[in-house]
């Protein structure tokens, strides 16, 4: 795997879809597989409830709710704990039981189908007719939930705990949010009136409206979104993926910009993924909870009330954000270029300048052997080998007038170790516009015990 970052800090590096840590079990709220209801008061006990489930859900198949609560003074799980929980998606309630667990963790599977009825399987006690499992006999609700992507939302009452003959009657009713990643394609004209297929991956709710714009040259969609703080206070991200083929020339670019109703958001939040598929780009979203709060701010600014939505829009940048930096599979070595002319056109000598780094420490590498390799259409125009003396140095490639459009750059058997990354760009024709680069791959990994220093990096950009 190689991984290219545009001036990111070197936390933020993502491993993204199946990546991004999927499912983030170390992490909790929308647009993750946990979350976390924190300082619940049952009894005048402190407790934490997390919810937790996959992001990505197959078609059919057995799957798990996992369900937990910690008592926050001993960080040891509760005992003897009933739930009243309920489960809606989309505003209608998939299911309401009560569940009781003898020591905290409340294990729940999920066989999904099709089609049929929901039903719950296990054994149920006396006093509430709450179920529970055993080894043998576990708790399993089966028929067709979980088959849609978007937000599911858990009410959650603790009805005993401790003592469980011990009935509470209002120990008040607390929500946890969790994602079932919704991907869903559009099929779009591009300028010459020629079919594109792009697709939408959230992880988040349910995308609407997909639009590209061949005049614009840019993209937009909308979600589902909640403003009030009440949703906001545990929201940590909000994730978007936009798919496009990677030979949809008139929409690669060297970077891009991003709009969230209308509000620019930072560059940092907008990034680009040429590794993860073969054959398509992808451009992540990732909104973290500060920017969510700016551009809510934003918006209360205008004095008009707050939309039900977040608007995306996704646009061509020619900002070069020259030097481009990828990773090898094993992040030992990284390699940042840049080229100049940056407008690559046939005809022309182009000087594609690098340096190969440690990927520790990012310090210059002497005497790094490198082979220099360009390959267009999956066929090979150029190769040679040489030697970074100074841990720079450059190559030069004058592409003839047949040698134009998407165009790989790769660096193969650095410092004689096997190990390879490469780049991308766009070779324009002789009468083109400004050429367009990239194929350098971002998996993005959000670390959020990192967020305020990541924060301070994106405002300061």
């Amino acid at each position: 795997m190689h991984r290219t970052i545009l001036s990111l800090p070197k936390f933020v590096i993502f491993a993204i879809a199946t990546s991004l840590l999927f499912p983030a079990s170390s992490v909790y709220g929308h647009g993750f597989g946990i979350d976390t209801i924190s300082a619940v008061d049952v009894q005048g006990k402190k407790i934490s409830i997390s919810v937790e489930l996959p992001m990505i859900f197959e078609q059919t198949g057995e799957k798990q709710i996992t369900i937990t609560a910690t008592e926050d003074e001993t960080k040891e799980n509760a005992k003897n704990v009933t739930f009243l929980i309920g489960l809606s998606h989309e505003n209608k309630m998939i299911f309401r039981n009560y569940f009781f667990t003898s020591d905290g963790v409340l294990p729940i599977k999920v066989n999904s189908t099709q089609e049929g009825d929901i039903t719950i399987h296990g054994e149920q006690d006396s006093l509430l007719g709450a179920w529970h499992g055993t080894e043998s006999n576990p708790i399993m609700i089966s028929g067709p939930i979980f088959n849609s992507g978007g937000l599911y939302n858990f009410e959650i009452e603790v009805r005993t705990i401790d003592e469980p003959t011990n009935i509470i009657e209002n120990s008040g009713v607390y929500n946890a949010d969790l994602t079932i990643v919704d991907s869903t394609e559009f099929l779009q004209k591009d300028a010459e009136n020629n079919d594109v297929q792009f697709k939408v991956k959230s992880y988040f709710d349910n995308i609407s409206n997909f639009e590209y714009d061949p005049i614009a040259q840019q993209v937009t969609f909308e979600m589902p979104f909640d403003w009030s703080e009440k949703q906001m206070s545990h929201i940590p991200v909000v994730h978007e993926e936009v798919h496009f083929p990677k030979d949809f020339a008139e929409f690669l670019s060297p970077s891009y910009t991003g709009k969230a109703n209308g509000i620019d958001l930072f560059k940092a939040s907008v990034t680009i993924d040429d590794y993860t598929e073969d054959d398509e780009r992808i451009v992540h979203f990732v909104l973290l909870q500060d920017h969510l709060r700016y551009v809510k701010n934003q918006l209360q600014k205008s004095g008009e009330p707050l939309p039900d939505k977040i608007t995306f829009v996704l646009s061509r940048s020619e900002d070069s954000g020259f030097p481009l930096t990828s990773f090898t599979k094993s992040e030992d070595f990284q390699v940042n270029l840049s080229w100049d002319p940056i407008e690559i056109a046939p005809g022309q000598n182009t000087n594609f300048v690098f340096t190969i780094r440690d990927g520790k420490t990012g310090e210059p590498l002497r005497n790094s052997d490198y082979t220099f390799v360009i390959i267009q259409n999956d066929k090979e125009i150029h190769r040679v080998t040489g030697t970074a003396q100074v841990g720079g140095e450059f190559e030069r490639y004058e592409f003839t007038e047949d040698q134009t459009g998407p165009t790989i750059i790769r660096f193969e058997n650095i410092r004689n170790t096997g190990q390879e990354t490469e780049f991308g760009m766009v070779v324009a024709p002789e009468f083109g516009v400004i050429a367009m680069m990239i194929l350098f791959s971002t998996l993005l990994v959000v670390v959020l015990a990192s967020r305020n220093c990541f924060s301070k990096n994106l405002i300061s950009n």
